[in-house]
């Protein structure tokens, strides 16, 4: 019997990563073969990002290219899963038709009936589409995963959906409000990270620091830090998508005392302007933000900061984009981000008045990006010289050097450490780099004996 070979595109965020990895889990022990290569698939997945309206586009045009294979090569069916998916079941279905499959946001473990049903009708003209939606209020979060992001590195999402209503904001819409996963679960599958080797940690959902408060009652992140310290020896956590209002003092504590949580920290504040956060629905408003960055800088020496903003969102007048920029100067995130705001149907922002020009939002961007590469330039000038413990990923034969990262620069988000070494440095061993020299948003270093 012929064994099909199946290929996947993760398209998004590292939360759908981990729903990708979830699905391949679920292909592998079903004896599927997974191969990397589209040409060679018999089905391809392709699970899908509908955040904004960039991500749709890149979503829509991954699935015209695979429809291509299934056209002009001997690709047999196509699957489309995740956040467009979940969104635009219809649509998806009624324009393309080379679709076989649509499954929604909550039903990864139906992954393989989809390939199944590809499989038995693959002979057959006018076949049946197969489609799924779980509930996402009840669906299973979590399960058995196949890591992708290598040997030394691992992501792990510990809520799904979202009950901040930010009005710009389709989340809700389509993974639903929050869902913390139980921290049992959570621990012990740290606990199996941590039989795999793993040395960084990732911690994610879309406000991980709002865990726990639907299942507890209360904010539970720090607590579930001290158990998977306490229950792992995994090197580095590292705490990503943390909200400005929910910075509390125990978490800062935690991240402070806790030898093993990176110093570093991502809180999306997306603006400053007392009326642009109103008008987004960002709960705490400035006071939120600036707090918890002063929080933070004073209870955590050294603390890496990242954040993010939104730009041309509908009302901003040049005062409030001035405000930012003055902000993004005195607050000096180490790590920073902007988008340029993308009107979402169904969202309450959608309808609102002062839609900013597209060009003047580009332009903004621009700016405050500028504005950032500034601040950025100076905080790694300050870094020369210094010795940083690095977490090798491996080595690049072009530039003929090690790549690495440490505690400030977190995975696919942040800049590398290029170094170089009079000793073979192995993927996955952390190993001592003093810097000589900052570009603009790398370094370069060598190891210390």
């Amino acid at each position: 019997m012929k064994k099909y070979k199946i290929g996947f595109i993760s398209l998004g965020c590292s939360k759908n990563l981990c729903d990708t990895e979830v699905m391949l889990y679920h292909i592998a022990s079903a004896g599927y073969e997974i191969t990397a290569e589209e040409h060679e698939a018999d089905i391809i997945i392709v699970n899908t990002c509908a955040f904004i309206e960039s991500a749709k586009k890149e979503s829509i045009d991954n699935i015209l290219d695979v429809a291509w294979f299934k056209e002009n090569r001997t690709l047999k069916g196509i699957i489309v899963t995740g956040c467009m998916a979940e969104r635009y079941r219809e649509e998806l279905l009624r324009e393309f038709p080379e679709i076989d499959a649509v499954l929604g946001v909550g039903s990864l473990d139906k992954v393989t009936d989809a390939i199944s049903h590809i499989i038995e009708n693959v002979k057959k003209k006018d076949a049946p589409k197969f489609t799924h939606f779980a509930d996402k209020a009840t669906c299973k979060l979590g399960g058995d995963r196949v890591i992708t992001t290598g040997e030394t590195m691992a992501y792990m999402k510990i809520a799904e959906g979202c009950s901040n209503r930010c009005t710009y904001c389709a989340i809700p819409l389509i993974r639903g409000g929050l869902r913390s996963r139980p921290m049992e679960d959570l621990v012990a599958e740290a606990k199996d990270l941590d039989k795999l080797g793993i040395k960084e940690l990732n911690i994610i959902a879309q406000d991980t620091s709002a865990y726990g408060h639907d299942l507890y009652g209360e904010l539970m992140l720090p607590e579930l830090l001290r158990r998977i310290t306490k229950e792992t020896k995994i090197p580095w956590i590292r705490l990503l998508y943390c909200y400005p209002d929910k910075i509390t003092d125990e978490l800062v504590r935690e991240i402070a005392e806790n030898d093993r949580i990176v110093k570093y920290i991502d809180v999306p504040m997306q603006h400053i302007s007392e009326t642009m956060l109103k008008r987004m629905n960002r709960h705490g408003g400035a006071d939120a933000v600036k707090s918890a960055v002063k929080k933070l800088r004073e209870g955590v020496p050294g603390i890496v900061l990242r954040s993010t903003a939104i730009v041309g969102f509908s009302g901003e007048t040049d005062e409030d984009f001035e405000e930012l920029c003055r902000f993004i100067k005195e607050a000096k995130f180490e790590r920073f981000g902007a988008f340029t705001y993308s009107r979402e149907e169904d969202t309450p922002a959608y309808d609102f008045d002062g839609i900013v020009d597209p060009q003047v939002a580009q332009d903004r961007y621009d700016i405050l990006m500028k504005t950032q590469l500034n601040v950025s330039e100076a905080y790694n000038k300050t870094r020369v010289g210094k010795v940083y413990h690095v977490l090798c990923e491996g080595f690049d034969p072009v530039s003929e050097a090690y790549v690495g990262r440490s505690y400030a620069e977190a995975a696919d988000i942040d800049g590398k450490i290029w170094f170089t070494s009079n000793h073979p440095v192995s993927e996955g061993e952390m190993v001592d780099v003093r810097i000589t020299e900052y570009m603009d948003y790398d370094l370069v270093g060598e190891t210390v004996l």
